[in-house]
Protein backbone atom coordinates (compact mmCIF):
# COMPACT_ATOMS: atom_id res chain seq x y z
CA UNK A 1 0.00 0.00 0.00
CA UNK A 2 1.49 3.33 -1.03
CA UNK A 3 1.88 6.21 1.34
CA UNK A 4 -0.31 9.22 0.52
CA UNK A 5 1.86 12.16 -0.60
CA UNK A 6 2.46 14.61 2.24
CA UNK A 7 -0.04 13.14 4.67
CA UNK A 8 1.19 15.79 7.12
CA UNK A 9 -0.96 18.20 5.21
CA UNK A 10 -4.37 17.07 6.33
CA UNK A 11 -4.86 19.30 9.34
CA UNK A 12 -7.64 21.12 11.13
CA UNK A 13 -8.44 24.89 11.35
CA UNK A 14 -10.28 27.75 13.10
CA UNK A 15 -10.70 31.64 13.47
CA UNK A 16 -8.32 34.27 14.79
CA UNK A 17 -8.17 33.96 18.56
CA UNK A 18 -5.71 34.68 21.37
CA UNK A 19 -7.35 32.17 23.72
CA UNK A 20 -5.26 29.08 24.44
CA UNK A 21 -5.34 26.23 26.92
CA UNK A 22 -2.51 26.46 29.42
CA UNK A 23 -0.52 29.07 27.50
CA UNK A 24 2.30 30.72 29.44
CA UNK A 25 3.08 34.43 29.52
CA UNK A 26 5.13 35.89 26.64
CA UNK A 27 8.29 35.69 28.77
CA UNK A 28 7.58 32.05 29.62
CA UNK A 29 6.77 31.25 25.97
CA UNK A 30 10.42 31.91 25.08
CA UNK A 31 11.90 30.08 28.09
CA UNK A 32 13.89 26.84 27.80
CA UNK A 33 11.76 23.75 28.25
CA UNK A 34 8.52 25.62 27.58
CA UNK A 35 5.62 23.92 25.83
CA UNK A 36 3.28 26.29 24.03
CA UNK A 37 -0.26 25.63 22.81
CA UNK A 38 -0.68 27.70 19.64
CA UNK A 39 -4.46 27.59 19.85
CA UNK A 40 -6.67 27.96 16.77
CA UNK A 41 -8.28 30.54 14.51
CA UNK A 42 -11.64 30.25 16.27
CA UNK A 43 -12.67 26.62 15.85
CA UNK A 44 -11.66 23.52 17.78
CA UNK A 45 -8.63 22.10 15.97
CA UNK A 46 -5.30 23.04 14.41
CA UNK A 47 -1.96 21.61 13.29
CA UNK A 48 1.63 22.86 13.18
CA UNK A 49 3.79 21.84 10.22
CA UNK A 50 6.97 23.91 10.07
CA UNK A 51 9.11 26.38 12.06
CA UNK A 52 11.88 28.70 10.90
CA UNK A 53 15.09 29.80 12.62
CA UNK A 54 13.44 32.66 14.51
CA UNK A 55 10.60 30.49 15.82
CA UNK A 56 7.89 31.49 13.33
CA UNK A 57 5.54 28.50 13.22
CA UNK A 58 3.10 27.78 10.40
CA UNK A 59 0.27 25.33 9.87
CA UNK A 60 -3.49 25.23 9.45
CA UNK A 61 -6.39 25.76 11.85
CA UNK A 62 -10.15 25.88 11.70
CA UNK A 63 -11.81 29.29 11.51
CA UNK A 64 -15.14 27.82 12.65
CA UNK A 65 -16.37 24.57 14.08
CA UNK A 66 -16.29 22.35 11.02
CA UNK A 67 -16.12 23.93 7.57
CA UNK A 68 -13.40 26.54 7.04
CA UNK A 69 -9.69 25.78 7.54
CA UNK A 70 -7.02 28.40 6.88
CA UNK A 71 -3.24 28.65 6.81
CA UNK A 72 -1.69 30.60 9.67
CA UNK A 73 1.61 31.85 11.02
CA UNK A 74 2.39 32.36 14.69
CA UNK A 75 5.44 34.21 16.02
CA UNK A 76 7.04 34.59 19.43
CA UNK A 77 4.36 37.11 20.44
CA UNK A 78 1.85 34.25 20.41
CA UNK A 79 -0.46 35.91 17.88
CA UNK A 80 -1.89 33.50 15.31
CA UNK A 81 -2.41 35.29 11.99
CA UNK A 82 -4.86 34.01 9.37
CA UNK A 83 -3.13 34.05 5.96
CA UNK A 84 -6.40 33.78 4.04
CA UNK A 85 -6.89 31.79 0.84
CA UNK A 86 -6.67 32.03 -2.95
CA UNK A 87 -10.42 32.56 -3.10
CA UNK A 88 -11.72 29.28 -1.74
CA UNK A 89 -12.50 28.13 1.81
CA UNK A 90 -9.35 26.09 2.51
CA UNK A 91 -5.65 26.77 2.85
CA UNK A 92 -2.71 25.26 4.75
CA UNK A 93 0.85 26.44 5.33
CA UNK A 94 3.43 23.64 5.03
CA UNK A 95 6.79 25.41 4.87
CA UNK A 96 8.54 28.61 5.96
CA UNK A 97 12.05 29.99 5.45
CA UNK A 98 14.14 32.31 7.61
CA UNK A 99 12.89 35.37 5.67
CA UNK A 100 9.34 34.53 6.74
CA UNK A 101 8.21 33.44 3.27
CA UNK A 102 5.51 30.78 3.60
CA UNK A 103 4.32 28.11 1.17
CA UNK A 104 1.42 25.68 1.09
CA UNK A 105 -1.75 25.15 -0.86
CA UNK A 106 -5.19 26.73 -1.06
CA UNK A 107 -8.41 26.25 -2.91
CA UNK A 108 -9.17 28.84 -5.56
CA UNK A 109 -12.56 30.35 -6.31
CA UNK A 110 -13.32 27.46 -8.68
CA UNK A 111 -12.44 24.86 -6.05
CA UNK A 112 -9.06 23.70 -7.45
CA UNK A 113 -6.18 23.45 -4.98
CA UNK A 114 -3.07 25.43 -6.00
CA UNK A 115 0.36 25.90 -4.48
CA UNK A 116 0.93 29.35 -2.99
CA UNK A 117 3.77 31.58 -1.85
CA UNK A 118 2.93 34.05 0.93
CA UNK A 119 5.45 36.90 1.03
CA UNK A 120 5.24 40.52 2.22
CA UNK A 121 1.61 40.05 3.17
CA UNK A 122 0.51 38.75 -0.23
CA UNK A 123 -0.55 35.19 -1.14
CA UNK A 124 0.50 34.41 -4.71
CA UNK A 125 -0.82 31.50 -6.79
CA UNK A 126 2.18 29.53 -8.12
CA UNK A 127 0.11 27.82 -10.79
CA UNK A 128 0.63 24.27 -12.04
CA UNK A 129 2.57 22.14 -14.52
CA UNK A 130 -0.38 22.25 -16.89
CA UNK A 131 -2.95 20.39 -14.82
CA UNK A 132 -5.56 21.65 -12.38
CA UNK A 133 -3.93 21.12 -8.97
CA UNK A 134 -0.64 21.73 -7.17
CA UNK A 135 0.75 21.82 -3.63
CA UNK A 136 3.89 23.48 -2.24
CA UNK A 137 5.60 21.60 0.59
CA UNK A 138 8.77 23.54 1.41
CA UNK A 139 10.84 26.65 0.70
CA UNK A 140 14.56 27.18 1.30
CA UNK A 141 16.37 30.36 2.29
CA UNK A 142 17.09 31.17 -1.38
CA UNK A 143 13.34 31.18 -2.09
CA UNK A 144 13.27 27.88 -4.00
CA UNK A 145 9.86 26.20 -3.61
CA UNK A 146 9.18 22.47 -4.01
CA UNK A 147 6.05 20.34 -4.08
CA UNK A 148 3.99 18.52 -6.66
CA UNK A 149 1.64 19.47 -9.46
CA UNK A 150 -0.67 17.78 -11.90
CA UNK A 151 0.66 17.81 -15.45
CA UNK A 152 -1.43 18.35 -18.58
CA UNK A 153 -1.78 14.56 -18.82
CA UNK A 154 -3.15 14.37 -15.27
CA UNK A 155 -0.10 12.81 -13.59
CA UNK A 156 1.37 14.32 -10.42
CA UNK A 157 5.03 15.32 -10.74
CA UNK A 158 7.52 16.83 -8.32
CA UNK A 159 8.38 20.44 -9.10
CA UNK A 160 11.00 23.03 -8.24
CA UNK A 161 9.86 26.64 -8.54
CA UNK A 162 12.80 29.04 -8.81
CA UNK A 163 12.29 32.71 -9.57
CA UNK A 164 8.66 32.11 -10.49
CA UNK A 165 9.44 29.36 -13.00
CA UNK A 166 8.01 25.92 -12.14
CA UNK A 167 10.18 23.05 -13.41
CA UNK A 168 9.03 19.43 -13.68
CA UNK A 169 11.60 17.20 -11.91
CA UNK A 170 10.35 14.01 -13.56
CA UNK A 171 10.07 10.62 -11.84
CA UNK A 172 12.02 7.43 -11.11
CA UNK A 173 10.35 5.82 -14.12
CA UNK A 174 6.81 5.53 -12.83
CA UNK A 175 3.91 7.89 -13.51
CA UNK A 176 4.13 10.15 -10.45
CA UNK A 177 6.43 11.87 -7.99
CA UNK A 178 6.29 14.57 -5.32
CA UNK A 179 8.93 16.73 -3.61
CA UNK A 180 8.76 17.25 0.14
CA UNK A 181 11.83 19.34 1.02
CA UNK A 182 14.75 21.37 -0.36
CA UNK A 183 17.93 22.51 1.37
CA UNK A 184 19.80 25.77 0.82
CA UNK A 185 21.98 24.16 -1.86
CA UNK A 186 18.84 23.40 -3.89
CA UNK A 187 18.99 19.65 -3.26
CA UNK A 188 15.44 18.24 -3.34
CA UNK A 189 14.02 15.13 -1.67
CA UNK A 190 10.68 13.38 -1.91
CA UNK A 191 9.22 10.20 -3.36
CA UNK A 192 8.40 8.74 -6.75
CA UNK A 193 6.86 5.66 -8.25
CA UNK A 194 9.33 3.35 -9.98
CA UNK A 195 8.66 1.40 -13.21
CA UNK A 196 7.37 -1.43 -10.97
CA UNK A 197 4.98 1.04 -9.29
CA UNK A 198 6.84 0.85 -6.00
CA UNK A 199 7.13 4.11 -4.04
CA UNK A 200 10.76 5.04 -3.34
CA UNK A 201 12.42 8.03 -1.70
CA UNK A 202 14.59 10.14 -3.99
CA UNK A 203 17.22 12.83 -3.85
CA UNK A 204 17.39 15.27 -6.77
CA UNK A 205 20.61 17.15 -7.43
CA UNK A 206 22.31 18.48 -10.54
CA UNK A 207 19.36 17.54 -12.72
CA UNK A 208 19.47 13.88 -11.67
CA UNK A 209 16.86 12.04 -9.55
CA UNK A 210 18.48 9.24 -7.52
CA UNK A 211 16.60 6.38 -5.87
CA UNK A 212 17.48 6.11 -2.15
CA UNK A 213 16.03 2.61 -1.85
CA UNK A 214 14.28 1.23 1.23
CA UNK A 215 14.98 -0.65 4.47
CA UNK A 216 14.30 -3.98 2.77
CA UNK A 217 10.68 -3.54 1.70
CA UNK A 218 9.21 -1.76 -1.30
CA UNK A 219 8.09 1.64 0.06
CA UNK A 220 9.96 4.74 1.19
CA UNK A 221 9.61 8.53 1.22
CA UNK A 222 12.02 11.33 2.13
CA UNK A 223 10.45 14.20 4.09
CA UNK A 224 13.33 16.49 5.04
CA UNK A 225 16.97 17.31 4.26
CA UNK A 226 19.43 19.52 6.13
CA UNK A 227 22.26 21.57 4.67
CA UNK A 228 24.73 18.76 5.37
CA UNK A 229 22.73 16.55 3.00
CA UNK A 230 21.34 14.27 5.70
CA UNK A 231 17.87 13.01 4.75
CA UNK A 232 15.05 11.66 6.92
CA UNK A 233 11.80 9.93 6.13
CA UNK A 234 10.05 6.58 6.27
CA UNK A 235 10.82 3.21 4.71
CA UNK A 236 9.43 -0.29 4.75
CA UNK A 237 11.54 -2.99 6.37
CA UNK A 238 11.90 -6.59 5.19
CA UNK A 239 9.22 -7.52 7.74
CA UNK A 240 6.77 -5.01 6.17
CA UNK A 241 6.92 -2.49 8.99
CA UNK A 242 7.29 1.24 8.30
CA UNK A 243 10.25 2.75 10.16
CA UNK A 244 11.77 6.21 10.32
CA UNK A 245 15.14 6.45 8.61
CA UNK A 246 18.18 8.72 8.55
CA UNK A 247 20.09 8.66 5.26
CA UNK A 248 23.66 9.86 5.77
CA UNK A 249 26.91 9.10 3.98
CA UNK A 250 25.12 7.00 1.39
CA UNK A 251 23.57 4.68 4.02
CA UNK A 252 19.91 4.44 5.07
CA UNK A 253 19.78 3.86 8.84
CA UNK A 254 16.72 2.45 10.63
CA UNK A 255 15.86 4.71 13.61
CA UNK A 256 13.54 2.14 15.19
CA UNK A 257 10.34 2.89 17.09
CA UNK A 258 9.07 3.63 20.59
CA UNK A 259 8.21 -0.03 21.08
CA UNK A 260 5.51 -0.45 18.45
CA UNK A 261 5.63 -1.48 14.79
CA UNK A 262 6.02 1.88 13.03
CA UNK A 263 7.61 5.33 12.94
CA UNK A 264 7.97 8.31 10.58
CA UNK A 265 10.69 10.99 10.57
CA UNK A 266 9.51 14.41 9.38
CA UNK A 267 12.22 16.93 10.30
CA UNK A 268 15.98 17.30 10.84
CA UNK A 269 18.15 20.28 11.87
CA UNK A 270 21.82 21.05 11.25
CA UNK A 271 22.85 19.19 14.42
CA UNK A 272 21.29 16.01 13.03
CA UNK A 273 18.45 16.00 15.56
CA UNK A 274 15.43 14.24 14.05
CA UNK A 275 11.74 14.55 14.93
CA UNK A 276 8.67 12.60 13.92
CA UNK A 277 6.05 10.22 15.25
CA UNK A 278 6.33 6.63 16.43
CA UNK A 279 4.09 3.94 17.81
CA UNK A 280 4.57 2.98 21.44
CA UNK A 281 4.33 -0.51 22.89
CA UNK A 282 0.73 0.27 23.86
CA UNK A 283 -0.15 1.03 20.24
CA UNK A 284 -0.56 4.82 20.44
CA UNK A 285 1.40 7.33 18.34
CA UNK A 286 3.68 9.79 20.11
CA UNK A 287 5.97 12.57 18.93
CA UNK A 288 9.66 11.73 19.22
CA UNK A 289 13.11 13.31 19.19
CA UNK A 290 16.02 11.24 17.87
CA UNK A 291 19.39 12.56 19.01
CA UNK A 292 22.73 10.94 19.77
CA UNK A 293 21.49 7.55 18.64
CA UNK A 294 18.49 7.52 20.99
CA UNK A 295 14.77 7.94 20.22
CA UNK A 296 13.01 9.79 23.04
CA UNK A 297 9.26 10.07 23.53
CA UNK A 298 8.50 13.80 23.75
CA UNK A 299 5.62 13.04 26.08
CA UNK A 300 8.27 12.49 28.73
CA UNK A 301 8.58 16.31 28.63
CA UNK A 302 4.96 16.75 29.73
CA UNK A 303 4.60 17.90 33.34
CA UNK A 304 1.58 17.05 35.45
CA UNK A 305 -1.50 19.15 34.61
CA UNK A 306 0.15 20.35 31.39
CA UNK A 307 -3.16 20.77 29.56
CA UNK A 308 -2.17 18.06 27.06
CA UNK A 309 -3.26 14.43 26.79
CA UNK A 310 -0.48 13.59 24.31
CA UNK A 311 1.95 15.11 21.83
CA UNK A 312 1.20 12.92 18.82
CA UNK A 313 3.59 14.07 16.11
CA UNK A 314 6.57 16.41 15.72
CA UNK A 315 6.85 17.83 12.21
CA UNK A 316 9.80 20.21 12.20
CA UNK A 317 12.80 21.23 14.34
CA UNK A 318 14.93 24.33 13.86
CA UNK A 319 18.62 24.79 14.68
CA UNK A 320 17.74 26.31 18.07
CA UNK A 321 15.96 23.14 19.21
CA UNK A 322 12.42 24.47 18.81
CA UNK A 323 9.97 21.80 17.67
CA UNK A 324 6.55 22.33 16.11
CA UNK A 325 3.96 19.58 15.92
CA UNK A 326 0.49 18.44 16.83
CA UNK A 327 -1.03 17.05 19.99
CA UNK A 328 -4.28 16.35 21.81
CA UNK A 329 -5.32 18.76 24.53
CA UNK A 330 -6.92 17.66 27.77
CA UNK A 331 -10.20 18.95 26.30
CA UNK A 332 -9.87 16.44 23.45
CA UNK A 333 -9.00 18.92 20.69
CA UNK A 334 -6.15 18.73 18.16
CA UNK A 335 -3.83 21.73 18.58
CA UNK A 336 -0.41 22.75 17.31
CA UNK A 337 2.41 23.01 19.85
CA UNK A 338 5.88 24.50 20.02
CA UNK A 339 8.37 22.84 22.37
CA UNK A 340 11.66 24.55 23.21
CA UNK A 341 14.24 21.86 24.04
CA UNK A 342 17.18 24.01 25.00
CA UNK A 343 18.03 24.53 28.62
Amino acid sequence: MWHVPCDRSRPTSEKRSTRRLGVESLEERCSPGSLIDLGTLGGYNGDGFAINGSGLAVGAAYCDMFTSEHAYCCGSDGRMIDLGTLGGSFSEALGVNNAGQIVGDSTTSNGDAHAFLFSNGVMTDLGTLGGTTSQAHAINNAGDVVGYSATASGQNHAFLDRGGVMTDLGTLGGPSSWADAVNDAGVVVGASLTPLYQQHAFIYSGGVMTDLGTLGGFVSEAYAINNAGQVVGEAMTSTYQIHAFLYSGGVMNDLGTLGGWGSYAYGINKQGQVVGTAQTASGVWHAFLYSGGTMTDLNSQLPANSGWTALTRANSINNNGQIVGTGITSAGFTHAFVLNLNS
